[in-house]
């Protein structure tokens, strides 16, 4: 009983505690002399009484308790011979509360219980006698040749006792599930709406991120490239004779068309576009520019060009971008780049150039470069190749005739673009 402990428990269970003791008090009058049904007091008929008070009061609660206790008490009757008291209409208080809150194995034992119980009464009004439902028919006792009640008005009577109350309580049970159904349903849909909210939230980030990080290499390989041609191009013009005045205004002006080509590409960009397709972008003349630029570019084609879709061209010009990039800041000054596309079967994009091994001794001198290379140069050419189904391979290579070599090698899958009709 240690759930009475606590003040709260107690109040919980205080209006059941008052329906039992209700019930109990209604027994415990019908033995008074106001209503004279039975002749004493017994033992037996205190038995009903509490049997019934107990089982009203647990009916809410504990109402597989309360259908055990009441047919323990029926038992009981018949055993000893008791009439039949008003107290055990509170048979219907537990007949609600079974079908009301008990489990489905309860409900449907309760339910068995009606006609079982039903015959039980008639049974006892057959053998032991009616007690105050010969009172109750008494203006109507005249059908009957011998005054008493007949089994048919009984079985009536005990089904309408206990099969009404069953009936109500199934149907307040129904409502309540259905209430319950609702608000589960209400609360499913609530949740998948802040579950949907979350994912278009988190959709709407990634997308951001994404963009973020798109526009983070565009600018990388737009101004990492152009800075290196103009450094290039810087560099090589210490070496002029101060009397070379045309080469120098040629380096002067190569510089400014660079930096006004990095310009307007860098516009391009942040403007949501992208420099590919336009007359200066194609791979061409990204190989030119840093030719005339007065870099020793060796480029080789294999196979015959064809076109290519947009995003497959903006692919290919960006990847070959960067590697003249990295070729140009980490090549060997002096040194030729060489440049290979191969249009057979996918677009291979190759470049080739001279390095010194102490530039970075972490990696090896022959191999694979390791795919943690810091930096967005190289993660981001395979970041955009992968994402057309291609992908990357970034190598040294040594041989005793140049020494160490670095090689990008790229795969574009190759889809011919199509022409609009």
């Amino acid at each position: 009983m240690s759930g009475f402990a606590t003040p709260e428990a107690r109040r919980e269970w205080w209006p059941d505690a008052t329906l039992g003791g209700a019930v109990a008090f209604v027994g415990l009058a019908e033995q008074s002399s106001g209503f004279q049904f039975l002749d004493e007091f017994t033992r037996d008929s205190l038995i009903l009484i509490l049997g019934f008070g107990v089982a009203a009061g647990l009916s809410r609660r504990i109402p597989g308790a309360a259908l055990v206790i009441v047919w323990l008490t029926c038992l009981v009757q018949v055993l000893s011979g008791t009439h039949l008291m008003i107290v055990e209409l509170a048979v219907g208080i537990v007949a609600f509360g079974t079908a009301r809150y008990g489990s489905p194995l309860v409900v449907w034992l309760s339910g068995l219980s009606i006609p079982v119980g039903t015959l039980a009464a008639v049974v006892v009004v057959h053998e032991v006698g009616s007690g105050f439902l010969m009172r109750l028919y008494n203006p109507v006792r005249t059908i009957y040749a011998d005054g008493s009640v007949g089994p048919a008005t009984m079985a009536v009577f005990g089904l309408g006792v206990l099969a009404v109350p069953w009936l109500l309580g199934l149907l307040v049970r129904s409502r309540a599930q259905t209430e319950v159904s609702r608000a589960d349903r209400d609360v499913a849909e609530s949740l998948r709406e802040e579950a949907e909210a979350g994912r278009a939230q988190a959709q709407e980030i990634a997308d951001l991120r994404a963009e973020q990080a798109r526009l983070a290499h565009d600018v990388h390989d737009v101004v990492g490239h152009s800075l290196a041609v103009i450094l290039a191009q810087a560099e090589s013009a210490q070496f002029l004779s101060d009397d070379d005045i045309d080469r120098i205004r040629q380096t002067l002006e190569n510089v400014a068309v660079s930096a006004r080509r990095s310009l307007q590409d860098v516009r391009t960009v942040l403007a949501g576009e992208d420099a590919v397709g336009t007359a200066t972008a194609s791979l061409d003349s990204l190989v030119d520019s840093l030719r005339i630029a007065g870099n020793d570019l060796r480029s080789s084609v294999i196979g015959e060009p064809r076109p290519l879709p947009p995003e497959l061209e903006v692919v290919a010009y960006r990847v070959l971008q960067e590697m003249l990039t990295n070729a140009l800041k980490h090549g060997r000054r002096a040194e030729p780049v060489w440049v290979e596309r191969h249009w057979e079967g996918d677009l291979r994009i190759e470049v080739r150039n001279l390095v010194d091994v102490s530039d970075e001794p972490d990696w090896p001198i022959e191999g694979a470069v390791p795919d943690t290379t810091p930096g967005i140069g190289i993660d981001g050419m395979r970041q955009r190749v992968e994402s057309v189904g291609g992908h990357l391979d970034v190598r040294r290579r040594h041989d005793d005739e140049h020494g160490t070599t670095f090689t990008t090698t790229a795969w574009v899958p190759f889809r011919t673009a199509t022409v609009d009709a």
